[in-house]
């Protein structure tokens, strides 16, 4: 069966620090460009973060500087890495996949769009509170 499976949410205090883990079965993450996905209560979903075949990353310009997403092929999972949180980094926590085309191995797309013909991982919650 061909599914991804986040990890890594919880209840963290203002200023900590969460590892969400996306891990697949059943496909190989390093052929894939990943990416991650955050949809707040009442709000719409937005890209947070991704990294292309090739390695190249992107962030949301919300997350920037306090992020970081990498590959970790040996246990077929893709890691963000997500510190000095906010109460506005609630939210539910989604990672994808799409397979792009060779020639696009250094792209990786921070909107859903491209991702809708790959796979969806069914998210993970974290909450930012005192």
């Amino acid at each position: 069966q061909l599914q991804l499976v986040e990890s890594g949410g919880g209840l963290v205090q203002p200023g900590g620090s969460l590892r969400l883990s996306c891990a697949a079965s059943g496909f190989t993450l390093d052929d894939y460009t990943i990416g991650w996905f955050r949809q707040a209560p009442g709000k719409e979903r937005e890209g947070v973060s991704c990294i292309s075949r090739s390695g190249v990353a992107n962030y949301a310009d919300s997350v920037k500087g306090r992020s970081t997403i990498s590959r970790d092929n040996a246990k077929n999972t893709v890691v963000l890495q997500m510190n000095s949180l906010k109460p506005e980094d609630t939210a539910v926590y989604y990672c994808a996949a799409v397979r792009l085309p060779n020639v696009l191995q250094a792209v990786c797309p921070m909107t859903g769009n491209p991702y809708g013909r790959g796979y969806w991982g069914k998210g993970t919650l974290v909450t930012v509170s005192s």
